[in-house]
Formats: C-alpha cells, structure tokens, sequence
C-alpha cells in the first residue's frame, strides 16, 4: 500500500482550518447529503422534487438532510409557492468534494 505524503507549512500552521474540514466531512458524511451537493455543483438551485427523483429517496429523508445541511450552513433555501428552491451556500464543499472524488489512486 502507498503511503500519501503532504507538506504542512509548520510556521503558518492553522488549526482552525482542520477544524472547519472536520465540521464539513462530518456534515457530508452520508451519501445522500454527498448526491445533493453533486447535484447542485453545477445549477444554481434545485427543488426538492427534482433532487427526490434523480436520487431515488423518499421526500422525507431527503428533507432531513436538507434542513440538517441548511442548519449547518451548508445550504440555502428560498420557497416561491409551495416550492423549496436549494442552492450551496458555503461552496467549500464543492472543493472539498472535488478533491475527494478526483483524487488519484
């Protein structure tokens, strides 16, 4: 097995920076809350009922994620009629996403 290496600059060494990944990677921990922040990466926003359909689950769950994902900052939301429109609001997440999903083998 390889071993990955990376360099920490130790004389400008930010411990808030790892706090701020860990609060992230644990809000995104579940793959339904990773298939909505894919699916928002590259619209502007989305309705629950369009995401619902593209991830195949129920309204329910999807709409725990979502409140729980807003909640932390993560998401934004505005409502027009009886739709709930959502977009990324701390698009860190996509970065860090990113990096995750392209990363080398």
């Amino acid at each position: 097995m390889e071993t990955i290496k990376f360099k920490i600059d130790t004389k400008s060494f930010d411990k808030s920076q790892f706090e701020e990944a860990a609060y992230i990677l644990k809000a995104l921990s579940n793959e339904i809350r990773l298939s909505v922040i894919a699916l928002l990466t590259n619209v502007e926003e989305r309705t629950v009922t369009e995401m619902m359909e593209i991830i195949k689950c129920e309204q329910s769950l999807l709409s725990y994620h979502l409140t729980d994902m807003r909640a932390k900052g993560i998401l934004g939301m505005r409502k027009s009629g009886k739709n709930c429109y959502y977009s990324i609001k701390n698009h860190r997440v996509v970065e860090m996403l990113s990096c995750v999903v392209n990363c080398e083998k």
